[in-house]
């Protein structure tokens, strides 16, 4: 089959390419760049890389052609893909169709926790001999790819033989121009369905402002997404949050299972999977914690990846993987020892003159939080830097504004960088001088990338930490930071 791409270069779509690709199908796709790591990925790949919109990619002999999320209606190729009437579909129906037809999803869904459950998921499933096919918009280190199909092969799950499971991160942002749905919607079985889906709802906090203009609006894309579970499905839910605890009470159809760690607020509901905290090894970083499946103890499990947010994002993928797919608890234990991370979250980039650079993709303030009491539990000596750029179309906007305010309590010092976009009104515009002067003297806001490099190289000394926090590329700013530390006397 013939399949074109229309916005290729983003990490899902990239993704899906490769996949089709991998599948025996000639794949073209086009962008208005192919920067890396995904541009030369996609040429490594077999992929046939079109720069730019022109409406002569778009042929005839065509046999689908895949729109990506970040298409409009104008673009050339979408308006030539309909006067050829050629078959259209959204990344998350592409996958949907090619790839999670015949297999048993776990769809990971939430607000924050996604790429880096879906990644324990996915290792944990493989582990355990399932051979899982995955679609994860990160890449997990354990596997070195972010998507993967699954074994053609069925499996034996305790004494039956069924589907090869496969783990997709639930995006809820919208699918395609034409079909305004959050993408996870595409990735559970239609209502009524026999089948026996999982999904993982980690957390419900206000998102995406630019396509849910209130807390009210993005609720009910949960609220529908937990309605639509099968009824022979299951849900594991995060307890200690308040809305996604609600949402799933009051709509679930399938079977739930909530988990938490020791000591938090769950309501009314009693979690079935829950942890508990042990003190990191102060030397190796890692992160035990105690399982506890029902009241009966479970054992000790230890993280790599630091924070009791990870500790949660473990629990969750436990909870999904033994009661969803039958996965032994020790399974569960050998997997997350030798889990490794997924880039961009936590990621340490280098430690030049004795400075430890981070790279993490948070940039909700919930997420911004997290990160950085994570990492200064794994680094509890030295000045800890955390370095923003507001850049997605939530974070550039006010609606957050006092909530960043606290999210860096765990840094000793807060770099802002201008906001990544420039294209917000300045009454919805987040107030980065206005956060800083609220922060005190540990804040301040730069006016450019060029002005953090130059703090950083100036102040930052051996055994500080320095968190680089953005969804995007940021300047660039990670290569040259590594650089021009390690060029210091």
């Amino acid at each position: 089959m013939r399949v074109h791409l229309i916005g290729v270069a983003g990490t899902g779509m990239g993704q899906l390419a490769s996949l089709l690709h991998d599948a025996g199908h000639e794949v073209s796709g086009s962008d208005v760049s192919f920067d890396p790591p995904m541009g030369p990925a996609l040429e490594a790949a077999g992929i046939r890389c079109l720069p730019g919109w022109r409406a002569e990619n778009v042929t005839k002999d065509l046999e689908l052609v895949v729109v990506g999320n970040a298409i409009r209606k104008d673009n050339v190729e979408a308006v030539r893909a309909i006067e050829l009437a050629l078959p259209r579909t959204s990344m998350s129906g592409a996958l949907r169709e090619r790839f999670l037809a015949g297999k048993r999803p776990l769809v990971v869904a939430g607000t924050h926790g996604k790429t880096t459950t879906s990644a324990m998921c996915a290792w944990i499933l493989e582990t355990a001999g399932l051979e899982p096919g995955f679609f994860i918009g990160g890449l997990p280190k354990n596997f070195g790819a972010g998507a993967r199909a699954a074994s053609s092969k069925r499996k034996i799950v305790g004494a039956a033989a069924k589907a090869a499971p496969f783990v997709v991160e639930g995006d809820e942002y919208d699918a395609v121009y034409w079909e305004k749905k959050p993408k996870f919607f595409d990735y559970v079985a239609p209502p009524g369905s026999p089948a026996e889906d999982v999904v993982i709802v980690t957390s419900v906090e206000h998102d995406h402002i630019d396509i849910y203009p209130s807390a009210d609006v993005y609720e009910r894309q949960f609220a529908e997404l937990a309605a639509r579970v099968p009824e022979g499905g299951l849900i594991a839910c995060d307890a200690r949050d308040v809305r996604a605890r609600a949402i799933v009470s009051e709509h679930a159809r399938a079977r739930t299972a909530f988990y938490a760690l020791d000591g938090d607020d769950t309501g009314d509901v009693t979690p079935t999977w829950l942890g508990a905290m042990v003190p990191a090894d102060a030397e190796t970083g890692v992160q035990p914690f105690d399982l506890y499946l029902g009241g009966s103890y479970g054992g000790r499990f230890a993280l790599k990846v630091p924070g009791a947010h990870n500790v949660r994002n473990a629990i969750g993928a436990i909870a999904a993987c033994a009661e969803g797919f039958g996965v032994d608890i020790e399974k569960a234990r050998q997997a997350l020892t030798t889990f490794e991370g997924v880039r961009r979250r936590q990621d340490l980039l280098g430690t030049p003159g004795g400075v430890a650079v981070y790279d993490d993709f948070a940039h909700h303030p919930t997420a911004v939080d997290e990160t950085l009491r994570a990492l200064r539990s794994r680094h509890p000596h030295g000045r800890l830097w955390a370095v923003f750029e507001p850049r997605s179309a939530t974070a550039c906007r006010n609606i957050h504004q006092d909530a960043y305010a606290t999210a860096f309590r765990a840094a000793d010092r807060v770099l802002f960088a201008p906001l990544g976009r420039t294209n917000v009104p300045e009454a919805e515009r987040l107030d980065v001088a206005a956060i800083a002067r609220a922060i005190g003297e540990r804040a301040a806001a730069a006016p450019s990338v060029d002005a953090i490099v130059t703090t950083l190289v100036s102040e930052a000394r051996a055994g500080d930490v320095v968190a680089l926090l953005s969804n995007g590329a940021f300047g660039g700013i990670h290569a040259r930071l590594l650089r021009e530390l390690g060029a210091r006397p």
